[in-house]
């Protein structure tokens, strides 16, 4: 059984999903990069933890641990979705007005094996919406960060 207790940190945890209004559109993909730094100026205001993370063409989830006695996910969504629609303006490769679904769906983890089926869910997303063959063939995921880590469970050649 993998052990994924070495990859959290105290405080809170969190299951999120966000969701792009273009349910058909490739923002997230196709703009994976600007995606990754709007959550690092996020993280830079106000600080978390990205436990496992999974972004497809037209929304995302991830795991998240707040710091201990901070539950305020949303002003963190708030700050990500805001700079990940700035810099698509900015680069003009977005529409001028709104990409996001205005809420995101969140639950939080209260226990071991939630929070591993919750890790298996979020990697395995791809899977389910066929956007590849393999887990590890997506790229967009911190399944690598996992495997690269030994969180993974060892498979038979």
């Amino acid at each position: 059984m993998t052990d994924y207790r070495y990859n959290r940190v105290p405080g809170a945890t969190f299951f999120f999903t966000v969701r792009l209004l273009d349910r058909d559109g490739t923002l997230l993909v196709d703009h994976f990069s600007a995606f990754g730094e709007a959550m690092r100026q996020a993280r830079a205001k106000r600080p978390f933890h990205v436990d496992a993370w999974v972004v497809l063409p037209d929304h995302a989830h991830a795991i998240w641990t707040l710091p201990p006695g901070d539950h305020n996910c949303a002003s963190r969504w708030r700050a990500v979705k805001i700079a990940f629609s700035k810099a698509l303006r900015k680069a003009a490769a977005g529409p001028d007005s709104a990409i996001w679904v205005p809420h995101y769906q969140h639950h939080r983890i209260t226990g071991e094996s939630e929070y591993r089926a919750l890790v298996d869910y979020v990697h395995g997303n791809p899977l389910r919406h066929g956007l590849c063959s393999q887990a590890a063939d997506w790229q967009w995921s911190s399944l690598h960060r996992f495997a690269a880590s030994g969180l993974l469970p060892k498979r038979d050649s």
